[in-house]
């Protein structure tokens, strides 16, 4: 119950933002007018967002004749977690990384990247699809999925301040170019608040659904050193969406890590690693019932999410 008041919370301040764009827009009507944008967006956002999402990440969804090993991974540890199996997606970028969307546990997707598949272990990717089933177990796609799209229109709105607020508009030019720089940062920071917990929760329960805490540990660390290399350009693109991936895609600058939507990787994977009680992350056996051999590559005469 806590957790739905906290969430409540958060989606309301994400309204009040909206709001307080709009009545600097044009005083009470456009409040009124912000208040009803915002509910529109809700809505919108609850059944669509989702959707939206996978289409601004390029997602390319699976069918079981093209999702090879990954169709039946992702099956088991469904199953283990007692959960419906999710739709799969394929994202073209060479970034090793995934998240999960969806309103619901029957309506939940979840998307890696083709990097992922071609530079991790099965034993890697199984912790990985784990922690995303976590999310999904929790229930934590919806909310994170809404706030993502909330936090990407209060952006845009923050920076239309700048040129429609004029000096006719409250604040004049002074409040657009304020309101252009802190709308947009405390959108992140409710995303913050929303992220940051919700992924130390969904590393533990997906450590248990895969069984494996090490290989949850080690794929963490490979991510974060792989995504700091690798540009994530449809995610560059979106950035209110960064806080749905198990860790954060973006070339953050000083500035953005001080705000960033995911805990610090390191702490992440301390806690895995007290969860088995090593010292040091690394790839172990494959769970039972489960192939040790890698998932396979995609290449030219098997390329996944075609045909």
């Amino acid at each position: 119950m806590a957790g739905n008041v906290k969430v409540f919370m958060l989606m309301a301040a994400l309204t009040a933002l909206v709001m307080a764009l709009g009545w600097m827009l044009g005083g009470q009507g456009g409040a009124l007018i912000a208040l009803l944008i915002a509910g529109g967006m809700n809505f919108f956002s609850y059944w669509n967002s989702d959707k939206m999402v996978l289409r601004q990440q390029g997602a390319v969804e699976l069918s079981p004749d093209h999702g090879d090993g990954l169709f039946d991974l992702t099956a088991e540890l469904a199953r283990r977690a007692d959960l419906p199996m999710p739709k799969l997606y394929l994202l073209p970028t060479r970034q090793p990384n995934a998240f999960a969307t969806g309103r619901n546990p029957d309506n939940a997707a979840v998307a890696v990247t083709q990097g992922l598949v071609d530079t991790l272990s099965r034993d890697e990717i199984a912790g990985v699809i784990a922690h995303e089933l976590a999310h999904v177990k929790h229930r934590d796609t919806l909310t994170m999925t809404v706030t993502a799209t909330m936090a990407g229109a209060i952006a845009m709105m923050g920076n239309m301040m700048l040129f429609m607020g004029g000096r006719e508009g409250r604040g004049g030019a002074f409040g657009g170019i304020l309101a252009m720089i802190f709308a947009p940062l405390a959108a992140m920071m409710v995303q913050m608040a929303i992220s940051r917990a919700r992924e130390y929760e969904a590393d533990a329960t997906g450590a248990v659904i895969c069984g494996q805490p090490r290989a949850l540990a080690s794929a963490l660390q490979r991510i974060a050193v792989a995504a700091g290399r690798t540009v994530n350009v449809p995610a560059e693109r979106n950035p209110a969406a960064a806080s749905m991936f198990i860790i954060n895609p973006l070339h953050a600058l000083r500035a953005d890590k001080l705000f960033s939507t995911h805990p610090p990787t390191e702490e992440r994977i301390a806690r895995l690693m007290a969860m088995d009680g090593s010292a040091h992350p690394a790839p172990t056996a494959a769970p039972a019932g489960l192939s040790p051999s890698r998932i396979p590559r995609t290449g030219p005469r098997m390329p996944w999410g075609r045909g």
